[in-house]
């Protein structure tokens, strides 16, 4: 197997585009965007000022992704990243994809100096709740609402 994590390209819409639909609709089962929706959310990612995205592929078949989101912490009074999404296809989870997505995530924040990376997930993910612990993370002290 060869898995390798790199940033998409105007040559991976498509498959990136199905990728972003399986998590949004058959994982999530939140309502589907409009095509164009995802695919000007693809390339303001490519753009690298809001936010990026990391694409798992694995002998040339994209399996996963993930999305950082660059904000600010008020508390910390410094810019943070924010990874919003990493999804693997269920047939290639156990395969170190997420692993290495989360790990590409994680490089990416320290390496442009943010002063923290931070995520969420479902309360009933515990499949999800589980690889994050094992990654080093930590379940904070806040709620999440939105609205």
């Amino acid at each position: 197997m060869s898995l390798i994590i790199r940033h998409p390209n105007e040559m991976d819409f498509v498959a990136l585009t199905a990728l972003m639909y399986e998590y949004i609709v058959d994982f999530y089962q939140c309502p589907k965007p409009p095509e164009h929706k995802i695919h000007q959310l693809i390339k303001t990612l490519q753009q690298e000022e809001k936010g990026i995205q990391f694409l798992a592929e694995e002998n040339g078949k994209a399996v996963g992704f993930a999305t950082l989101y660059f904000t600010y912490s008020t508390t910390r009074a410094e810019p943070i990243t924010i990874m919003n999404d990493l999804y693997v296809q269920e047939a290639y989870r156990g395969s170190k994809a997420a692993e290495k997505l989360f790990k590409s995530c994680q490089t990416y924040s320290k390496q442009h100096q943010y002063a923290a990376m931070t995520w969420e997930t479902a309360r009933d993910n515990a499949r999800a709740q589980r690889f994050y612990e094992k990654m080093g993370g930590r379940k904070g002290d806040f709620l999440t609402y939105s609205i």
